[in-house]
């Protein structure tokens, strides 16, 4: 009970549950804008359903991974010594996690930067989607 009361009053417990909080409010405003932006390639009688569907499917992915990141950050115990450093399971996943932004914005910014692969995939014309497809933007377009 004392360590709930001394947590209860750190300021520093407070600023992280406030950071959690904007970083949460702003994720999930991210998710809704890029299923809007998805949804909208989809036939009419199919927007409100995929939608309703992306937005509970990200949901409950977030509940996920935020019940995962305890396990996550006690991952500290080094697995390796490289350059003078020892390297955990944590370290691992966030360089991980790292290049794969990296990778994928560079993707994106490639796309938006050449015309010519943007028009081979379907990707420069604004014709409608299939409801499984609205995920994978990277995708080709099937044959009408």
């Amino acid at each position: 009970m004392q360590d709930l009361v001394a947590l209860a009053t750190d300021p520093a417990a407070w600023a992280a549950l406030a950071t959690l909080i904007v970083m949460e409010v702003v994720l999930g405003i991210d998710n809704l804008i890029f299923i809007s932006i998805l949804t909208n390639k989809l036939p009419e009688d199919h927007r409100t359903q995929a939608r309703r569907i992306g937005i509970g499917l990200a949901l409950v992915l977030r509940l996920a991974l935020l019940g995962t990141i305890a396990f996550i950050v006690r991952l500290t115990q080094p697995l390796f010594e490289a350059f003078g450093h020892g390297f955990s399971w944590r370290d691992l996943i966030l360089i991980a996690g790292g290049l794969f932004l990296v990778w994928k914005a560079t993707q994106e910014i490639h796309h938006n930067v050449d015309p010519e692969r943007a028009d081979d995939e379907g990707r420069g014309s604004a014709g409608s989607i299939g409801f499984g497809a609205a995920n994978s933007m990277g995708r080709r377009r099937p044959p009408h």
